[in-house]
């Protein structure tokens, strides 16, 4: 194959794929290599994307093969594709199908588990992991229906992914549809990317579709996916998400936007426990238990009604007992809805499991480009701890490193100085510890919201900021998870959880709802310090969606003398 440099794509042997976005055939080539291929990196120039086994397995879940995957490499591929990566796919791909379940799910609740070749059924039948969910048959192994998820997660942890041939059941019908003019009286009409999304997901409808994950930043209106697909599948629907300020967003979202009325959703929470054809709880309350080796009392929630489609908001933070729930739900179809798919924990595998393969994503800067989103300058200031306490931090232990540094108390300065620098911007200041955060709030005459901050003073905390009543709030690591502050235009980050890339795209996504202008994002570094390590790991995730940023070193007076770490504890 000849050399052409028109082409926007070049494959190395070693499975990664290199798009060069400013060729005319980019976006052509991203639709066709987004079935079988992960995003990496996305920044200015060449977008990385990685072939993965995972990702292989989810191509021929979806119908993919391997010609086809050959296909659209030559198609696009500015080089002559590397000789023999092809088979190498292939072999992969093979391992789906393989293993299969099938059964009714109206059956006597049990499943069967069959394989192409003996040898494979005596690979499962020696694994310990799969020993008390299995029983062998004549045709291979039974299980039972509320072990299905279980199995398929030890399964692809083995390398064989299954083909789940099991039918989903319908669910309760509920009819209803997308409004054209919001409740509060402004046209609406969902985004061409949340429509490509939510169809996606939908897929044919045949098997092996109505089930996956969608990847969207934060601002993007995730959640508008979510009740595109509740209003195309029309069904009995279960909103899992992080909080009670998350629940009440969704509440006022389906309000807003569809036809539903106030009776058809319900809030299960531990203010609220009801139960309707819209049900939306949190992940908190239904992984509650009195004792660890009691039950978990809330569970019997996913059985309450015949659910038709069950949704997972931040889907990346499934808490380990949400999976094994999940696992008994593999009946339902079921949507997962991120801005991130990277687990610290490296649990990748159990979401596209128990939840489903990636569906759809696009990268950050193609929403910024259009105006979906903001465009967010990131900045990161570096300052010296003070001289008092450079030797405590030399001979203190590592994690009281990391907390000395991120309580560095000229932090406080600094972030004074920001806020009194953007007089035009709402503004929330982030950190990790308390006590550094109380000191932070006092400073700045702002609201304080933590963990321990009931959920009505919460919202009423939001509100007067969605208000412009409160210019400035002081968040805890609350703010990591699903809060809609559409106003927000700056964030200032005085401290983290090592360097978690994670927790970087969720608090980076609070502000980047569109505004028509530019928003700020700001994170204070200790010189010197395991904090300037760590920050490493939150600048390489920022560089690789995209986002420039710049390192400026400031230099403030000594503060004065406190307690240890210059901040009281509370």
């Amino acid at each position: 194959m000849a050399v052409n440099s028109a082409n926007p794509l070049i494959v190395q042997s070693d499975r990664t794929l290199l798009l060069d976005v400013h060729s005319p055939r980019a976006e052509d080539a991203r639709i066709a290599i987004m079935p079988f291929a992960e995003l990496e990196k996305s920044p200015e120039h060449i977008h990385t994307y990685r072939i993965s086994p995972l990702s292989l397995w989810n191509a021929a879940s979806a119908g993919f093969g391997p010609g086809d995957i050959a296909g659209a490499l030559n198609e696009y591929t500015r080089y002559p594709v590397p000789s023999g990566i092809i088979e190498g796919f292939a072999d992969t791909m093979a391992r789906y199908g393989k293993i299969r379940i099938s059964g009714a799910a109206e059956s006597s609740g049990e499943l069967s588990l069959t394989a192409q070749e003996e040898a494979i059924l005596e690979e499962i039948g020696a694994a310990k992991s799969l020993e008390k969910y299995l029983r062998r048959n004549a045709a291979g192994f039974s299980l039972r229906l509320v072990d299905r998820g279980t199995v398929k997660r030890e399964l692809i942890r083995l390398g064989w992914p299954v083909q789940d041939e099991a039918p989903l059941v319908a669910g309760e019908p509920l009819d209803f549809a997308l409004r054209t003019i919001s409740a509060r009286g402004r046209p609406f009409a969902p985004r061409d990317y949340q429509v490509e999304a939510a169809r996606s997901v939908l897929g044919s409808g045949g098997p092996g579709t109505g089930y996956g994950v969608v990847v969207l930043p934060c601002g993007s209106g995730k959640t508008i996916v979510g009740m595109l697909l509740m209003s195309l599948m029309k069904t009995n629907t279960l909103v899992l998400t992080t909080n009670v300020a998350a629940v009440h967003q969704w509440i006022e979202e389906l309000l807003d936007k569809t036809e539903l009325s106030r009776e058809q959703i319900a809030e299960y929470t531990g203010d609220s426990k009801s139960v309707a054809p819209v049900t939306i709880a949190t992940y908190q309350i239904i992984t509650w238990r009195p004792s660890r080796d009691a039950d978990f009392p809330h569970f019997r929630l996913f059985r309450e009604r015949p659910w038709g489609l069950i949704i997972y908001d931040e889907v990346h933070l499934l808490p380990a007992p949400i999976f094994r729930v999940t696992a008994e739900l593999q009946a339902v179809r079921r949507l997962g809805l991120t801005a991130t798919l990277v687990r610290e924990d490296g649990a990748e595998d159990a979401v596209f499991s128990l939840v489903g393969p990636k569906r759809y994503d696009v990268p950050w800067k193609d929403l910024e480009g259009k105006g979906w989103i903001a465009e967010a300058l990131c900045t990161e200031i570096r300052l010296d701890l003070p001289e008092r306490l450079k030797i405590p931090y030399a001979v203190a232990a590592p994690r009281e490193k990391y907390r000395i540094a991120s309580e560095n108390p000229r932090k406080e300065e600094i972030v004074r100085q920001l806020v009194e620098n953007h007089q035009e911007d709402q503004i929330l200041v982030i950190g990790q510890y308390l006590s550094q955060l109380g000191v932070l709030a006092g400073l700045l005459k702002a609201p304080l919201i933590t963990g321990r901050t009931p959920n009505a003073e919460r919202e009423r905390i939001y509100g007067a900021f969605k208000r412009g009543e409160v210019r400035v709030i002081v968040v805890s690591r609350v703010a990591n998870f699903a809060i809609d502050l559409p106003d927000a235009s700056m964030a200032v980050q005085v401290s983290g959880s090592f360097g978690s890339r994670q927790e970087e795209a969720q608090r980076l996504g609070r502000i980047l709802r569109p505004k028509g202008k530019n928003v700020w994002f700001f994170t204070l570094v200790s010189r010197y310090t395991v904090e300037e390590e760590f920050a490493v790991n939150r600048q390489k995730f920022l560089a690789e969606q995209g986002y420039k940023y710049s390192i400026q070193h400031w230099a403030t007076p000594e503060p004065p003398t406190g307690q240890p770490g210059g901040l009281p504890r509370l």
